[in-house]
C-alpha cells in the first residue's frame, strides 16, 4: 500500500503533517529516527529499532513483528512494507527497550558501497586556496571502516597524521540507475552524521597520492547515532554542522555551504553505478580540519572527537 501524499504521521505523542510531492519525498515518508542496536548482554545480535525522544528508549521492531528483518540494509530492501510496520510499532507504545539496555550500532552495517565526496564545501575550498570543483570529486571507503557512534577510533601504527572531518551522510533506500536529479530525493532513506577520519600522510604523499588507503583504515568511518528519515528533516542543506576535539570547537559551518547537494550527488554517481538500499554517501567536510592549521594538528591517543549536525545528533568517539 502506498502512503497518501498528505498524511498524518505519529511519533509517540507528537504528530507531523507532511506536504510533499512524490518526486521529492524520501523513500520513507514517515518521520522517524531509525537505529541499529544490540541489547546489552545479548551477544551482539543486531536489531532494527525506532528511537524515541531523547532518553526514552528504543522500539524493538523485531520484537513487535517477527517478520521484520534484523539489519537496516535488509529493512530498507523490504521497502514500504517495513516502513508501515515500523509506524504501527511506534504508534503501539509496545516493545520499548530502556535506553540503558541499548547499545547503538552504526545505522547501517555491511553496505554494498560507501561513496565519499571530496572538496564539497565552498568554505573548505577557500581555506586551502583550492578552486571550486566543476563536478563532484568521488572516492570511497571500504565498508570495514564503519564503526558505531560511540565506538573507538583506532590509531594505526602506520600513520602519525590522523585527522577529523565531520560530514553529513545519507543512505540510499531503493535501487536505481541513471536517476534524474529532480527525482533523486525519492531514492534517499534518510540522513546521519559521519566522521571521515583521514590519515593525511597516506592521502597526500604516499601510495601515489591516491586517497583510498588514507581514508579506509579500520574504524575510520564512525556513523550515527540514527538514520533520520528525510521526512523528519526540514532542509538537509541548511543545518549547522560542527566538530569538537576534547571539547574545543574545530569545525563550525552549515550544510548550506555544500557545492553539490544530495540530489546532484545521487544523479551524478548513478550514471556510473547502480545504487542499492543501504549504500552510504558522505557528502564532504567544512573548514577547520587539522592538516590545514598552522601548524598542522593531528589526533593522538586519548583525544575525544564529537561530530554534530542539527536535527540529527552527535557522535562521540575516543581515539585509542
Amino acid at each position: 500500500m502506498r502512503l497518501p501524499i498528505r498524511t498524518l504521521l505519529y511519533s509517540g505523542k507528537h504528530c507531523r503533517r507532511l506536504f510533499t510531492d512524490t518526486g521529492r519525498r524520501g523513500v520513507c515518508s514517515a518521520s522517524m529516527r531509525l537505529v541499529q542496536f544490540c541489547r546489552r548482554g545479548d551477544d551482539g545480535a543486531i536489531r532494527v529499532g525506532v528511537e524515541l525522544e531523547a532518553g526514552k528508549g528504543v522500539v524493538d521492531l523485531k520484537d513487535f513483528d517477527s517478520s521484520l528483518p534484523n539489519t537496516m540494509r535488509e529493512f530498507l530492501q523490504t521497502g514500504e512494507k517495513a516502513i508501515e510496520r515500523a509506524q504501527r510499532a511506534l504508534s503501539s507504545g509496545q516493545c520499548v527497550i530502556p535506553q540503558s539496555e541499548v547499545r547503538l550500532l552504526p545505522p547501517v552495517t555491511a553496505p554494498e558501497k560507501v561513496v565519499c565526496v571530496g572538496m564539497n564545501y565552498r568554505d573548505h575550498c577557500l581555506e586551502q586556496n583550492a578552486p571550486i570543483p566543476k563536478e563532484p570529486i568521488i572516492f570511497s571507503k571500504f565498508p570495514s571502516a564503519i564503526t558505531g557512534p560511540y565506538d573507538d577510533i583506532t590509531m594505526p601504527d602506520e600513520s602519525k597524521e590522523v585527522d577529523w572531518e565531520v560530514e553529513l551522510a545519507f543512505v540510499i533506500g531503493k535501487k536505481g540507475k541513471h536517476i534524474k536529479e529532480e527525482e533523486a530525493l525519492s531514492y534517499v532513506a534518510g540522513f546521519t552524521v559521519a566522521n571521515d577520519v583521514s590519515a593525511r600522510d597516506w592521502q597526500m604523499r604516499r601510495n601515489g597520492k591516491q586517497w583510498l588507503l588514507g581514508k579506509t583504515f579500520d574504524s575510520f568511518c564512525p556513523l550515527g547515532p540514527a538514520l533520520v528519515t528525510t521526512a523528519a528533516i526540514k532542509d538537509p542543506h541548511n543545518l549547522g554542522i560542527r566538530c569538537r576535539v576534547n571539547g574545543e570547537t574545530v569545525q563550525n559551518s552549515s550544510t548550506s555551504q555544500m557545492i553539490f547537494r544530495t540530489e546532484k550527488l545521487v544523479a551524478w554517481v548513478s550514471q556510473f553505478v547502480t545504487l542499492c538500499p543501504g549504500d552510504i554517501f558522505l557528502t564532504g567536510t567544512p573548514p577547520g580540519v587539522g592538516v590545514f592549521r598552522n601548524p598542522p594538528v593531528f589526533l593522538k591517543k586519548g583525544d575525544v572527537v564529537e561530530c554534530e549536525i542539527d536535527e540529527i545528533g552527535v557522535i562521540r568517539n575516543a581515539v585509542v
